[in-house]
């Protein structure tokens, strides 16, 4: 919302000896949040008014003129124009030497065809104005002044731009506020300055009574709260006053001429919207204000014909729709030049129903986006006898007695406690009830006997809360005192789960690996893009009611084609080596269960030159030491169709499943457009999570030495590593502190079928240093548990 401060000065409050800086922040720190200012002079500099003293043909030139400038200085000024429409007398705006015109056009003198020019006469568009502010002038030529005004002056004077133009961030709770007076009010309270209030006057002396002239009827009596109107006969269209039309320009409405801009006048000063209507065109001299009906269509004022649907708030006649309430008016209505007769409007709608209308036909205007905050339904009748009154203070028409006025909704007076103990608690701070009943004054807010009388305009106060704010920004924010909570606060961290996965991220990233974050919702064509088996259950998911399309129209049950997805962006822009993790929920929805499980998966994808299974496998060990988690097993899977049947393995911890990795399957990888070795693991950190390891705790180092001892053992070649290790640590006891694989060997004198392989073993004691005996009591018994476990025998 615009507010012009020499609007507010001339007419509401006088606050001329605050500066604009003073103003703003002043409004700010009351509650109406200031976003911009601006000086309407700040883009004209050095222009003023000049008159031609003589015009001479320039001597090179068939189109130019040689004028001789009075500029109100000892001596004219010679400045050269090519302008055609000036004359000796007329008072010319003129651009002196170092002057500064909109647009950063910097005019400085210099010659034309050898004759000094001292600057530059201006027309209207380098002015920054139109024919709409000045209507007597001429689009093409030099602007001839005939405001009153003398040689000398500033030409920002005389058109009005002595101004600075303010732009609020109202919020929607304070519809009253969105109108020169309501921000009037705002400054005056702020400022603890009286306000003046106009009460319109109009003085009626048209022909005839309105009642028998016009008929009204409401039928849509719940979507129009109040409809009042007023008539004008023997109206003159002609411009309006200079006035007028600068305060319109000031705050961005384009004045068109005096019956329309006293409408847009108005609505300005009240923040109430109106409409005029041309009285020839309502036919049957009767306003319907209905619902429309199917087939029903209505050319707006912008000239588009609107295809209405049933249910939208019309102004009708007896025959036809002829505006869209609250919104624009029709074309079949309008006030044109000839208009001798208008009826004005001034009505409250249904802020809801005016928005739904706007949406739908998308024709969002001023009016509308008015009604939609639910204005004051007081405000209709002071707002129709203003554009009276601007009526015949313009001399525009003679105004009809009578007037029509339709209440369907009656506001009902509200009252509040004021409880000064209960405010100053909530804000902490002393204030009086004396201090807090001249605040509100201040607001026009009354307090009778302890009650406190709200305002029809002001919808926004509803409870003792509501009293306080007001109380607290006129008092001053900054001047509520500092104080020390009066109860204990909670300390925030993190959870045990949160800390775990910032340390799993923190040994990804130490990993050489980078976060990614996909979206949950993703396409169903990912199923077969994994070759997930038919009857998968994982092809069981939640769909998405209003999805933005079918790439994104389930609940993802597994992550691993999001990862896949990244990696192929990452190939497609060939990139050589990539690493990604990502902490990703899965959505598994469950019999008997309205909303799904949302276990995390920790996805690792990678790929390049340095990338393998065993690396990979490694990788993901640093993991698990770094999460603290339980001893891994890791068993071959060979039937998983997303991955590399030789190249894959399943985790297990304590016989719960909790995850799978390795190369991912060529065919997979070629659906994503990937040629080479891509390796992905899916780990279930949610199942990780409950199964951790007994915390680490501090152990002296040992005092005797440990013993290394070397086994290579013949195996069957199904038989893997981890078999024999978990074997080897389960049978050696308390002196066996380290099994560690050193070699695989197959080939001259191991049997077909059959490898060996070789461990190397650390024993050691906490109490003695081991014997020969010792040692080779561990060895005969691990080698014992092996060959009857196993039928692994010792080399």
């Amino acid at each position: 919302m615009k507010l012009n401060r020499k609007w507010l000065h001339e007419e509401f409050v006088d606050l001329k000896d605050i500066s604009d800086k003073e103003f703003v922040e002043a409004l700010t720190v009351a509650g109406q949040k200031v976003e911009t200012y601006e000086r309407l002079d700040a883009e004209i500099k050095n222009v003023v008014v000049g008159k031609v003293l003589s015009i001479e043909r320039h001597t090179n030139s068939d189109h130019m003129w040689v004028c001789q400038i009075d500029v109100g200085k000892d001596e004219p000024v010679q400045i050269v124009t090519g302008a055609q429409n000036v004359k000796a007398g007329d008072l010319v705006p003129a651009a002196l030497h170092n002057s500064r015109l909109p647009g950063g056009i910097h005019i400085t003198k210099g010659k034309l065809r050898g004759e000094v020019s001292n600057g530059m006469l201006c027309s209207l568009k380098e002015l920054n104005l139109t024919l709409n502010d000045y209507p007597y002038a001429i689009e093409d030529g030099i602007w001839i002044i005939e405001e009153d005004c003398k040689p000398g002056d500033d030409i920002n004077l005389v058109i009005g731009n002595d101004d600075t133009v303010v732009d609020f961030e109202i919020t929607n709770n304070r519809p009253d506020c969105y109108s020169i007076i309501g921000l009037a009010r705002e400054a005056a309270a702020a400022f603890n300055q009286p306000m003046r209030h106009h009460e319109p006057v109009v003085k009626g002396c048209g022909e005839g009574n309105l009642m028998e002239l016009l008929d009204v009827e409401v039928p849509a009596d719940k979507l129009c709260n109040r409809y009042s109107a007023r008539m004008v006969r023997n109206v003159k269209i002609a411009p309006s006053p200079a006035w007028l039309r600068q305060r319109l320009r000031a705050n961005g409405v384009r004045p068109i001429n005096n019956i329309v801009d006293i409408t847009n006048y108005v609505m300005l000063e009240y923040g109430q919207p109106m409409h005029a209507f041309d009285y020839r065109y309502i036919g049957s001299k009767q306003i319907v204000v209905r619902e429309s009906v199917e087939g029903e269509t209505l050319t707006t004022l912008d000239g588009t014909v609107r295809n209405l649907k049933p249910g939208m708030l019309v102004i009708a006649d007896g025959e036809k729709p002829i505006g869209l309430a609250g919104i624009m008016g029709g074309e079949n209505s309008e006030i044109v030049a000839n208009t001798t007769d208008v009826v004005f409007e001034s009505a409250n709608f249904d802020g809801t129903s005016i928005r739904q209308t706007a949406l739908a036909l998308g024709m969002r205007t001023e009016s509308s986006g008015k009604f939609e905050k639910n204005i004051d339904p007081l405000l209709t009748v002071p707002a129709v006898q203003r554009a009276c009154e601007l009526v015949e203070l313009l001399g525009a028409g003679e105004v009809v007695d009578g007037m029509i006025d339709i209440m369907n909704y009656v506001p009902q007076p509200r009252t509040l406690p004021l409880e000064p103990a209960k405010i100053n608690a909530l804000l902490g701070t002393d204030i009086s009830e004396a201090e807090m009943i001249d605040y509100l004054r201040r607001l026009e807010i009354e307090v009778i006997d302890g009650q406190i009388q709200v305002p029809s305009f002001r919808p926004d106060l509803q409870q003792t809360a509501d009293i306080a704010e007001e109380v607290a920004r006129l008092y001053g924010y900054n001047e509520i005192p500092t104080t020390s909570f009066r109860s204990e606060t909670a300390e925030g961290g993190y959870t045990g789960t949160m800390v775990l996965e910032n340390k799993t991220g923190a040994v990804c990233r130490c990993l050489g690996y980078s976060e990614i974050l996909t979206y949950s919702f993703v396409s169903p064509s990912i199923f077969d893009m994994i070759r997930l088996p038919a009857d998968s259950p994982l092809r069981k998911t939640i769909r998405i009611q209003n999805p933005l399309g079918e790439d994104a129209s389930i609940m993802r049950t597994i992550a691993l084609p999001s990862m896949l997805s990244i990696l192929a962006k990452n190939y497609a822009y060939h990139n050589a080596d990539v690493k990604l993790y990502e902490l990703a929920k899965v959505y598994l929805p469950k019999e008997g269960q309205l909303l799904p499980d949302e276990p995390k998966r920790l996805l690792l994808g990678c790929y390049g030159a340095k990338v393998d299974f065993f690396r990979l496998k490694g990788e993901i060990e640093a993991i698990f030491k770094g999460m603290n988690v339980r001893k891994a097993a890791y068993t071959a899977v060979k039937d998983n169709p997303s991955y590399h049947p030789g190249r894959c393995a399943k985790i297990t911890m304590d016989g719960v499943d909790v995850g799978i990795f390795g190369q991912v399957h060529p065919l997979v990888a070629k659906n994503y457009g990937m040629e080479c070795d891509v390796y992905a693991a899916e780990l279930d950190f949610s199942a990780l999570t409950g199964l951790l390891a007994p915390a680490h705790t501090y152990e002296p180092l040992p005092k005797y030495p440990a013993v290394s001892r070397d086994i290579a053992v013949v195996c069957a070649e199904e038989i893997t590593a981890g078999q024999l290790e978990s074997c080897i640590l389960a049978s050696g006891g308390k002196l066996l502190r380290d099994v560690r694989l050193f070699d695989i060997y197959r080939g001259k004198g191991i049997e077909d079928g059959k490898k060996s392989m070789a461990f190397a073993l650390t024993l050691r004691a906490d109490d003695r240093t081991l014997t020969d005996s010792d040692s080779e009591s561990v060895i005969s018994g691990i080698l014992a548990a092996l060959a009857e476990q196993l039928d692994a025998k010792l080399r």
